[in-house]
């Protein structure tokens, strides 16, 4: 009897852990943020409930560990930018920090670890370079190895001066970093190297330019086929290419904007991500838009619009797809806000729950089930 007893509390925990993952908030701290905030997530009601928050300067992008175990976060600095290390307790939900180290660069605005657990590499924007630091066997950082700078400038005078590198994603396989240049119009491919002490490699002519102008910030893969999508921040659009997973190499074959065709206000274009079931994408629009724009994803791979929807608020910086797929939460940095969306299961399409979370100038949210 009392294994049965034990077994039932084991499988009502569990089902619990599942039904609220973890949420990480990564803010800005020039205002009344703390910096980092833990959150459990309830995947039935779409509400949030704060567990717990530690002290960082901006920390205004996150990434978790393959293991859960670790959280990286940038500093964005524009004197000098760094990278901080922190452990998580699952069962607590609390963050310590390990140590942190100079991300190489200025403005660190992207982190990123391999499912290894070996590396972690950071875009710094201001300086249009990326870094590579290795991770020691506690999970906190050492000294960068590598640090690539990139060169060149575009024809937005304002923000194209020179490089900017604004985010660094692995392929699905990890056998590619591939490297946003807003500054430049340029995606690059770096072949990746875990167990060399230099692990990235750019292969000849493997940098992808887009129209001059574009200013790409991030992308995504679909989760199932040879497709990749990159927004541009300047533009407000998506170009959509084919990947071929030996070598890299990139194809375009489509360019489609995230804001109707009336809109003639500043886009800013923010955040890209796409469904579990890889039958939607969705993009964020800043500027004056302020939106959130949803596409349906074909069979060829090219994008139709389905629905442009308000963020409830200003600047949405980043958003997040739940591990559920039920809902999707928006960042809006400059009116304090994370908004709650449901999404439609079958059609894909937005619709404001209502539900909330209060958070000063949040940028960055991630989600982890334990």
């Amino acid at each position: 009897m009392r294994w049965n007893f034990l077994l039932l509390f084991v499988l009502i925990s569990v089902s619990c852990f599942s039904q609220e993952p973890y949420l990480f908030i990564g803010t800005y701290t020039s205002g009344k943020s703390k910096g980092i905030y833990v959150y459990r997530f309830n995947t039935t009601t779409g509400t949030g409930t704060e567990v717990s928050a530690i002290q960082a300067k901006n920390p205004s992008y996150l990434s978790i560990s393959a293991n859960g175990k670790n959280l990286y976060a940038t500093d964005e600095n524009e004197v000098g930018g760094a990278v901080g290390a922190y452990a998580f307790e699952p069962m607590t939900g609390q963050l310590s920090f390990l140590n942190s180290q100079s991300s190489n660069g200025t403005c660190p605005c992207y982190v990123s670890e391999d499912k290894t657990g070996k590396w972690v590499f950071v875009a710094n924007y201001c300086s249009g370079s990326l870094a590579a630091l290795p991770v020691n066997t506690d999970g906190s950082l050492a000294p960068a190895q590598q640090t690539i700078q990139q060169f060149g400038k575009g024809p937005d005078t304002a923000r194209q001066e020179m490089a900017h590198v604004h985010s660094t994603i692995f392929s699905p396989d990890e056998k590619f970093l591939m490297v946003a240049d807003l500054g430049t119009d340029q995606e690059h491919v770096y072949s990746f190297h875990p167990a060399e002490n230099i692990p990235l490699k750019e292969a000849l002519d493997s940098a992808v330019s887009l129209k001059p102008g574009t200013g790409p910030r991030h992308i995504v893969f679909h989760p199932a086929k040879p497709y990749l999508y990159i927004i541009g921040e300047l533009t407000g659009t998506i170009d959509a290419f084919h990947y071929e997973a030996q070598s890299g190499k990139l194809t375009h074959f489509q360019r489609i904007r995230t804001t109707p065709e009336e809109f003639k206000g500043a886009a800013g274009s923010a955040d890209i991500h796409i469904r579990a079931d890889g039958k939607f994408l969705y993009a964020s629009n800043r500027g004056d838009a302020n939106s959130l724009a949803v596409f349906a994803i074909q069979e060829d791979g090219r994008l139709s619009n389905r629905q442009y929807i308000s963020v409830n608020g200003k600047h949405p910086r980043n958003f997040v797809i739940d591990p559920t797929s039920h809902f999707l939460l928006v960042a809006n940095r400059d009116t304090d806000n994370i908004v709650v969306f449901s999404i439609d299961p079958a059609t894909g399409l937005l619709k404001a729950t209502g539900n909330e979370i209060s958070i000063p100038n949040p940028v960055c949210l991630k989600f982890l089930v334990p």
